[in-house]
């Protein structure tokens, strides 16, 4: 079987660009030539008829004249010496009662002709028999017609010359104009995972492609700052498994290094399990956040009462904070669907968080409230040391702990807490919050009502 990729056929947009208005031209320009050539084809003919017609006129004159001066004689004698001027033309003349009085001598090429034109006319002449002489004149317009054919020449040449010029012109004009996309594509080309901090540029920006540019760049800043946080994900991660799994090692290479009583193996192995507990906790974490990040959304069940979720969450920790010594109140309610144990597991980790942190003998707060419509906010508020301003932001990534004294020395924690608490704000289409001043620290979410 074939796995080779089909070849993608590919096109020049100049190339293209120029053979389209060429044609065009070709059908406009050809037009208006058509045109021209039809208009200067009636004139040819309607000026070929007039000069006919002006010549039978000047013969019913000059013939006349001499039937009057001179009768017959003078006639046949005035048709044979004006022959000579009469070139590529031919006239008879006729008595009245039919008989030829004159015929003009030409060649078979006269007669082969296919631009010929006769136009028949009368002589009045009182003094000949009969009164009148009748005539025919006819004249050969094949240098008329070959003027045609040289202006319907010169009209196709025009129009095949401005076919060629438009086409070889826009070819031009658009490959220089396309220059910024061949720059934009070098650019585009020497960008890597190690130049991800390279950002497209124009020379001279263009209204059409700058639109495209900040789009890209503004792409290449998403990337750049997600493949910084999978970096740091992913040192984060062998950080955290480096440690339990040393101890793992250790502990097992040390119950094997010699023998050992059933109560020491025994305790080898629950410490053993406690850990691998651990990493399985943080594994299901981490497959809990991926699942968020590839799109998750919460299953929203009935409108259920925040408050009473909540509570039950309290009830889970009261033993929590009973030895931490503090007081918990839960303030406020809303009524929305939501994913109940989502929920739950989000106020748990922020009820976990605040707990450790809060100072002993304080009140934790814990307050749902509707923030804008259709939205609700649930934040879980404490008193104790402030969070450092620059790590408010932070406070939600993989991992993160602070360096002062809030940072959790316990190895039951690994930093996953709150990320998840995002995670679940953003399947409920929410957004997670914190402030920390003078002494009061809120971390919170909001949830959307759908």
């Amino acid at each position: 079987m074939n796995l080779l990729p089909a070849a993608v056929c590919s096109h020049s947009i100049s190339k293209r660009l120029s053979k389209k208005l060429a044609l065009f031209t070709v059908l406009v320009v050809g037009l208006l030539s058509w045109a021209s050539w039809g208009a200067v084809s009636m004139l040819i003919i309607e000026r070929n008829a007039q000069d006919l017609a002006a010549r039978c006129v000047l013969f019913q004159d000059v013939l006349g004249l001499e039937a009057r001066s001179g009768g017959e004689a003078a006639v046949l004698a005035r048709l044979k010496r004006d022959q000579p001027m009469r070139a590529n033309t031919r006239l008879e003349v006729w008595r009245a009662d039919g008989s030829l009085l004159h015929a003009d001598f030409v060649d078979n090429a006269f007669l082969k002709s296919e631009h010929l034109r006769t136009d028949n006319f009368t002589v009045t002449t009182p003094s000949l028999a009969g009164g009148s002489l009748r005539a025919s004149y006819t004249v050969d317009f094949t240098a008329s017609a070959a003027m045609g054919t040289r202006w319907a020449l010169i009209l196709l040449a025009a129009t095949l010359a401005a076919a060629a010029m438009v086409g070889g012109g826009t070819f031009w004009h658009v490959k220089r104009g396309l220059a910024p996309l061949r720059q934009l594509a070098s650019q585009t080309r020497a960008i890597s995972p190690q130049h991800l901090d390279q950002r497209l540029t124009l020379a001279d920006p263009a209204e059409e492609l700058q639109p495209w540019v900040d789009q890209f760049n503004a792409l290449m800043e998403r990337l750049e700052r997600a493949y910084a946080q999978l970096e740091g994900f992913n040192a984060d991660v062998a950080h955290e498994l480096r440690t339990p799994l040393a101890t793992l090692v250790g502990e097992t290479e040390l119950a094997l290094s010699r023998e050992r009583s059933n109560e020491s193996l025994r305790e080898t192995l629950a410490s053993n399990l406690e850990e691998m507990q651990r990493l399985s906790v943080m594994v299901n974490d981490m497959l809990f956040l991926s699942h968020a990040d590839r799109g998750a959304v919460a299953r929203r069940g009935e409108p259920v009462s925040l408050a009473a979720l909540a509570q039950q969450v309290v009830d889970f920790h009261e033993a929590s904070l009973d030895e931490a010594g503090l007081v918990l109140r839960v303030d406020g309610d809303a009524v929305m669907p939501v994913d109940e144990p989502l929920f739950k597991r989000a106020v748990s980790n922020l009820l976990g968080n605040a707990i450790r942190f809060a100072e002993r003998g304080s009140t934790v707060l814990l307050r749902i409230a509707p923030e804008l419509p259709e939205q609700v906010q649930v934040v879980v508020q404490n008193q104790g040391r402030a969070i450092a301003r620059e790590q408010l932001p932070r406070l939600f990534d993989r991992f993160f702990r602070g360096e002062d004294s809030r940072a959790c020395l316990d190895s039951q924690h690994h930093g996953l807490g709150l990320a998840i608490v995002a995670a679940i704000a953003r399947m409920h289409a929410g957004r997670t919050l914190a402030e920390s001043d003078h002494g009061i620290t809120r971390v919170g979410f909001t949830l959307a009502a759908r």
